[in-house]
């Protein structure tokens, strides 16, 4: 299965560090969405379905946090699980983001292992990097 993912960051250089470390680490994919900061991902999400948003926590207008928060008021949209991918580091703001609703936490700088790791644990599938296809089986 390839995944809709949403990445929420105000860095337009780290949005296309995360999208290419996702596309390194070999996870299945479908589309990559990209928003500056909370509000405009929520437009985003109003017109397309996202599997996953991996988003920062420091950006202007409406961070990380928020942009939790505002999901989670949405009985629809509160099943999509965030992955927050952000700079800060202390065990109370970790405590935060799992508090409101994060569904994982990884910390800046990261390796394509480590955010394919925690996709796969996020999302509840094993990925072995390749489409789920029926050519060449020999049954």
């Amino acid at each position: 299965m390839a995944y809709n993912i949403l990445i929420v960051d105000d860095s337009l250089p780290m949005r296309s560090v995360v999208k290419k470390t996702i596309k390194a680490s070999g996870f299945s994919s479908s589309n990559f969405y990209e928003a500056e900061n909370g509000k405009q991902a929520l437009d985003i999400i109003k017109q397309e379905w996202m599997d996953i948003i991996i988003t920062d926590y420091n950006m202007p207008d409406m961070n990380g946090i928020e942009l939790i928060k505002e999901l989670k008021k949405d009985d629809f949209l509160t099943s999509i699980p965030i992955l927050v991918v952000t700079t800060e580091g202390s065990q109370k703001k970790i405590l935060e983001f799992m508090t409101h609703g994060a569904s994982g936490y990884i910390k800046k700088p990261f390796t394509p292992e480590l955010i394919r790791e925690k996709l796969v644990e996020i999302l509840g599938e094993a990925q072995n990097g390749f489409e789920e296809s029926d050519e060449g089986l020999d049954f």
